[in-house]
């Protein structure tokens, strides 16, 4: 169950207006590193979706063979948050 504090965020999140805003809050919200986590995975899910082989992927971002295997399977099985935010990506870059 989200908590009013996760809702207060994701409403937040929502409410951004463009890139620039974006960029800063976010580099206010997070630490260098979770900001370079979140980029890695978010590649990650767009390589998955071109159907690149786990191995490849790997050895392209840096990461391991298992944290793609945890990229896949949440594009498979999670809240389908990675899919539905990649078809609107998608949609708005064609």
């Amino acid at each position: 169950m989200i908590s009013k504090n996760e809702n207060e965020l994701f409403e937040a999140i929502i409410s951004i207006d463009n890139i620039k805003e974006c960029k800063n809050f976010f580099y206010d919200l997070c630490t260098p590193s979770e900001i370079n986590e979140f980029s890695t995975r978010w590649l990650i899910v767009r390589l998955l979706s071109k159907k690149i082989p786990y191995r490849q992927i790997a050895t392209e971002t840096g990461v391991s063979t298992t944290t793609v295997g945890r990229v896949a399977r949440y594009m498979k099985y999670g809240h389908n948050g990675y899919n539905s935010v990649l078809k609107n990506f998608n949609d708005k870059k064609n």
